[in-house]
């Protein structure tokens, strides 16, 4: 089975962590949220997740993706937390897809794992270094780099990573079950 890891920090946007979260439990991915500092993590909006683990148990050789929730403050603790950026480091480096959704290229930045080809939420692109701002597609893909907009995009960027690890009749099946537009 194909895994997912979710990494949340206290201040993640809790619609797009669930929207991944969900999506790809009905994709037939194994799923793990991983707690960065703890195991129970708050979002954004007061909303408390409890993680399957926290990020240091987490072993890349088993991933085949990791894809992270935006939220301001959560991507700063992501941004700046030596496991995780290790993480997306390890990733890029074994060729694995990452993906990244609202603020959290921000996060992919820091590693130096983000791409020349992103989109994230309007004015986050001002605090990221690379070039290749896309503000006119909801989700873009750039080699093994998935990136989106935010909450309103949330469904279509799990979708894509449905459709990313899974192919793309269970991207379909999924898509047709939850009514999804993308």
């Amino acid at each position: 089975m194909k895994q997912l890891c979710v990494p949340l920090a206290n201040g993640f946007e809790e619609v797009e962590a669930i929207a991944i979260i969900d999506i790809c439990r009905r994709g037939e991915i194994d799923v793990i949220i991983a707690g960065v500092g703890d195991k129970t993590i708050i979002g954004a909006h007061d909303i408390s997740i409890i993680a399957d683990c926290l990020i240091d148990e987490i072993n890349t050789d088993d991933l085949d993706m990791i894809a992270l929730p935006g939220g301001w403050g959560g991507t700063e603790i992501l941004a700046s937390n030596k496991e995780v950026q290790s993480i997306l480091k390890k990733m890029k480096q074994d060729n694995k897809h990452i993906g990244a959704i609202c603020a959290a290229p921000y996060a992919l930045d820091a590693a130096g794992v983000l791409g020349n080809n992103f989109t994230c939420y309007p004015s986050i692109e001002e605090k990221i270094n690379a070039g290749g701002y896309d503000k006119n597609t909801d989700t873009v893909i750039n080699g093994k780099v998935v990136t989106s907009q935010g909450v309103g995009t949330a469904i279509c960027f799990a979708l894509k990573i449905v459709e990313t690890l899974q192919g793309d009749d269970k991207y379909q099946q999924i898509k047709k079950e939850i009514l999804a537009k993308c």
